[in-house]
């Protein structure tokens, strides 16, 4: 599963600098705030993916589930501000959610290096 979350990681360093490229040049300047966290957040998430994809040789099952909950963090949190900042519509507690993943997938990484094989 590492060249997954190495292949995620890449993806999403990938979007969060076309992201942060867009709203420099196409947004307003609130919305250009309101990206710009997330392509902050998303360009973290992005290493910690790279991270979770060269450790998971080592930490297992629980360096994949780090994977897969920063994944679906950065999927909900990055998406749902995206979506405020290019739209104006809000999606509910989205990104809360979506936040609350990404802490999850910290918790996870850190498990793993403690029952590392």
């Amino acid at each position: 599963m590492g060249r997954l979350w190495v292949g995620l990681g890449a993806l999403t360093g990938l979007a969060s600098v076309a992201m942060a490229a867009f709203a420099a040049h196409g947004l307003a300047p609130e919305a250009q705030r309101m990206a710009g966290s997330a392509v902050q957040m998303g360009g973290w998430h992005a290493l910690a993916l790279l991270a979770t994809g060269i450790w998971a040789p080592r930490g297992g099952r629980w360096a994949d589930a780090a994977g897969f909950a920063f994944s679906a963090g950065i999927g909900l949190f990055c998406g749902a501000v995206y979506t405020l900042a290019l739209t104006g519509a809000s999606v509910g507690g989205v990104a809360p959610a979506g936040g609350t993943l990404l802490m999850i997938g910290w918790a996870l990484l850190s498990a793993s290096a403690v029952r590392a094989r």
